[in-house]
């Protein structure tokens, strides 16, 4: 045995960490308090597998808290088997965790305490070893007891943390845990690993006058002796769980209210919600909530959750960004349980059985077990509300996101925590693949199969796959020669979709499918894309027998190999290709059949194409265009049905066409398009505003809103006109500097189409802002001030009082934001470009000494130009001004590159945007009115 003083596991830990204070020695003193502060800062410990010498069996953990001064006490007896021959055993424990004694007692030896001769500590890892007198043989069994002694957090609340409220003018205290990933580690020592699933038995320290809660129900409590105001609760034992999920809570906490569920295997659950007294009015209804929510899960699970109660704690000043989720008590932010909808709760309720009752193996697995998590709480918010509190636009928001990102030349900008969140999205949306290729009950079939072969146990990505694997096999729903592990894995291996191509062969009523790279992002040049291929289940809605409710794969498309379809519609009807977005791809057709898609939602049975799947034809027909797969005027002709639809999923992909394509054209052809811009939205604008009431839907709000600023940036003559009324109580206002007291939305459409003096009034508010006013809101005004104007003047004023007359109103910091502002239209990066060339010489003086704002300023002014009277422009630059560009010299290399790329694209669709524009435009008795608003 090896016993260690207080002084000397101090001299021994850590020179910074604070050692339990000499009258800290009894649970009564959990009450009193010390002048003292004896908080510490923890920082997130690193992750570190153990090296497989031990493993537990089950934790006896004793805690003592003193609340007053954040600093705890406690004794850990942990039963272990040893692996295999062994004289240390290896163990996780925070650097800030102080072990004031070790005793090791082992079966092999009759129960004999083995001597522990030294306890070291790696300075770089959050682990313990200690090392024995002598070997003890593999299998044996033992009890590891381990005294230790440690501070709260208190800056986070995480791990074993401590924080404070104010009620009725009195400060109160609250404690609480937050285990994952990792943090059990820093509360008591342990083998803090997922995989290693063992029961706990906790026993805790609480004042008579408050609650304690964990993962089981208290099973007795005792009195301590001499000690009135303080009692041991001691729990029950815990089912099988990882460290991460052992939660507590203790504080001054009420019970809103309480509801035993008792699911269809005749199960009885207890579901509480509790909360501190003021804060009880804002949870009730929460209980109506949870047991909806409840309901659809047990449904869908049929495997009871083995604990007799679940806890839902609204906990004050908890600032998690995402609740506690221990298994049996779920920690929330006061506001996440009261105001949020039913999202979050079903994937904090699915968390008790993914994650809890089966575990990822290993953090690397995690991932997964969101995605699935991800998945099922969507698709049981829709049940439950309709998906109102999403709008209806999942899986939408998710499914266009990665879209966008893995058609880029370089995903995630090389961001590791975009690309697990990336990666992440993907296989959630593989789960709903699998859901409609499956069909729902065998998919649930495979997740209930799962769960039950891994309940109590932890589990990788292949449990899952291999559990949907069995039940589509048993249903007969995959073909022999495919598995789910396979179609997985040529999803997940690679940071990229497919594009399907689908070529009717209208002489053989055949359909050919071939699948490539989506790439939007030019130059395509992407290592290996002609070696990528994808199993894609081909399933077709087609005009001569529409039903959208069928969504069994006809057949996969495998391999790089062509797929040939038989017995295709007749030539006078449409065939839909992936309808609903079952798998995450798009789908381009050969150009009669997106002649007849157009056509027929142009006409009277349009609605008969689910809005999903109208929304999907126009985004992908855009996207297409947009990568060079396809011709713009097919492209915009599928935006002509818009005249006459009124669903907002359907409008949300026409807003990212207008910004992207916006930005994209060139300055002569603004004028048309924003034309276009005004006729398309201008019809669905005029009907949202009609009968508008303060209950209406938040779809109905966000979408009127959404128009009404895409009409302002494109010249809406009533909008300016009320933006320019508004903004001139701002002129007139005694004070101006005093504060804006207008709505930030009438800024924007007054500095592009109003009148120089407008924009001059809010440049000079820029200078003479007050410092006692929010930074936010001048660079909020700085922001438009920069990106908003189309004029060149403006810009050129900007740029002229910000760098060549150096007002000292503006820094740095202001002049990168002005930069990446300009780059926002063509407009804007081309008077930079041109401001840049006859200044050349000032500027080059100016910044070449700061490297940061140098190479931002040849960035911004260089590398947006899109055609090749812009190459021009910019090689020429390069030319006059070789070797003189120092650290800049690869950036502007790399914007000709990249513009050449742009040029090729460009010369190729801009004049069939701009013929389409005319056409359209003629037809509509439209005329470019742009230019009329800078008359003045």
């Amino acid at each position: 045995m090896l016993k260690i003083s207080n002084l000397g596991i101090c001299l021994w830990l850590s020179a910074v960490a604070h050692c339990l204070p000499p009258d800290k020695v009894s649970a009564g003193h959990i009450i009193k308090t010390r002048s003292i502060d004896l908080n510490n800062a923890h920082g997130l410990a690193m992750e570190t597998r153990l090296d497989r010498i031990v493993e537990p069996s089950g934790y006896k953990l004793d805690l003592e808290p003193y609340m007053e001064d954040g600093i705890f006490k406690g004794k850990v007896s942990i039963n272990v088997t040893f692996l295999k021959d062994s004289d240390v055993i290896v163990i996780h424990c925070s650097h800030d965790l102080k072990i004031e004694k070790v005793d090791i007692t082992v079966s092999f030896f009759d129960g004999h305490k083995v001597e522990v001769t030294e306890v070291t500590r790696d300075a770089r890892k959050p682990i313990a070893t200690l090392h024995l007198n002598k070997v003890v043989p593999e299998g044996s069994k033992g009890n590891l007891d381990l005294s230790f002694n440690g501070n709260m957090e208190t800056e986070h609340t995480e791990a074993f943390f401590k924080t404070t409220y104010m009620e009725q003018e009195e400060e109160k205290i609250v404690l609480g845990t937050s285990f994952r990933p990792n943090n059990a580690r820093r509360m008591f020592p342990c083998f803090d690993e997922p995989e290693y699933k063992v029961v706990f038995e906790l026993s805790v320290v609480r004042p008579k006058n408050m609650v304690a809660l964990s993962n089981v129900p208290v099973e007795k409590t005792t009195e301590i002796e001499g000690e009135p105001n303080a009692v041991w609760d001691h729990f029950e034992q815990t089912p099988p769980m990882s460290t991460f999920t052992l939660g507590l809570v203790i504080g001054d906490l009420k019970q809103v209210n309480m509801s035993v569920f008792k699911d269809r295997l005749g199960n009885n659950i207890e579901l509480r919600v509790w909360g501190r007294t003021e804060y009880v009015p804002a949870l009730v209804g929460v209980m109506d909530k949870i047991l909806l929510v409840y309901k659809q899960i047990t449904q869908l699970m049929k495997s009871p959750l083995p604990v007799s109660r679940l806890d839902f704690v609204a906990l004050p000043n908890y600032q998690g960004v995402k609740p506690a989720d221990n298994w049996g008590l779920i920690i929330f932010k006061e506001s996440d349980l009261s105001s949020k909808g039913y999202l979050q709760l079903s994937q904090e309720i699915l968390y008790q059985w993914l994650g809890s009752l089966a575990t990822p193996v290993w953090w690397s697995d995690a991932h997964i077990n969101k995605a699935l998590v991800g998945y099922l709480a969507a698709d049981i918010a829709f049940k439950v509300n309709g998906g109102s509190e999403m709008e209806g636009k999942w899986p939408m928001t998710v499914l266009y996101s990665i879209y966008y990102e893995f058609s880029k030349r370089y995903p995630h900008s090389r961001i590791t925590g975009m690309k697990q969140e990336t990666a992440c999205t993907k296989i959630e949306l593989l789960f709903r693949m699998f859901n409609y290729t499956l069909g729902a009950e065998t998919f649930k079939k495979g997740l209930r199969m799962f769960i039950e072969s891994r309940k109590f146990q932890s589990f990788t990505g292949d449990d899952i796959w291999e559990n949907l694997n069995a039940a589509a096999r048993t249903d007969s729903k995959i073909p022999q020669d495919l598995n789910i592990k396979d179609i997985v894995k040529s999803w997940i291996d690679k940071d990229r979709l497919p594009v399907i191509n689908a070529e009717r062969k209208y002489d053989s009523n055949t359909l050919v499918v071939t699948q490539k790279v989506f790439l939007r992002e030019r130059p395509h040049d992407v290592p290996d894309a002609s070696k990528m291929s994808w199993l894609v289940p081909i399933i077709i809605a087609r005009e001569d027998r529409l039903n959208f409710s069928d969504t069994v794969p006809g057949s996969w498309l495998k391999d790089k190999k062509e797929l040939a379809i038989k017995s295709m519609p007749k030539k006078e009807q449409f065939i839909i290709v992936n309808p609903e977005e079952i798998g995450p791809f798009p789908v381009n057709y050969d150009q009669h059949n997106w002649n007849l898609l157009s056509n027929y939602l142009q006409g009277k049975d349009r609605l008969k194409i689910p809005e999903l799947t109208r929304a999907k034809l126009l985004h992908d027909a855009w996207n297409l265009a947009y990568a060079g797969d396809l011709s713009f005027a097919t492209a915009l002709n599928m935006t002509l049905f818009l005249k006459d639809e009124r669903h907002h999923l359907v409008w949300d992909p026409v807003f990212t066409m207008i910004d992207h394509i916006g930005r994209h054209i060139c300055a002569c052809m603004q004028g048309k398009f924003m034309a276009y811009v005004r006729t398309l939205l201008t019809p669905l604008y005029e009907e949202l505003t009609k009968n508008e009431t303060e209950d209406e839907e938040n779809w109905r709000k966000n979408l009127r809103t959404l128009t009404k600023n895409f009409l302002c940036q494109a010249g809406y003559k009533p909008c300016i006109k009320e933006a320019q009324e508004q903004y001139s109580k701002w002129m007139e206002a005694k004070n101006p500097d005093e504060g804006n007291p207008i709505s930030n939305q009438y800024i924007c459409p007054v500095f592009k189409w109003g009148t120089i003096k407008e924009w001059e009034f809010g440049l000079q508010r820029v200078i003479n802002f007050p410092p006692s006013r929010k930074q936010s809101e001048r660079t909020y005004l700085l922001k438009t001030l920069a990106g908003c104007p189309i004029e060149e003047s403006k810009i050129n004023r900007l740029l002229n009082i910000t760098i060549l007359e150096g007002n000292g109103n503006f820094t740095e910091t202001d002049l990168f934001l002005i930069f990446s502002m300009l780059t926002g239209g063509s407009q804007g990066y081309t008077t930079l470009f041109h401001f840049l060339n006859n200044n050349w010489d000032v500027l080059k003086e100016k910044f070449i000494s700061k490297t940061n704002l140098w190479d931002n300023l040849i960035t911004s002014a260089t590398s947006q130009f899109t055609t090749e009277q812009g190459l021009e422009l910019v090689s020429n630059l390069y030319v006059a001004h070789q070797g003189e560009f120092a650290s800049a010299e690869h950036i502007i290399e790399k914007s000709m590159r990249n513009i050449r790329e742009e040029a090729k694209w460009s010369a190729d669709n801009l004049p069939v945007i701009e013929e389409w524009l005319d056409a359209y435009l003629a037809k509509n008795g439209v005329k470019d009115e742009s230019k009329s608003f800078f008359e003045t």
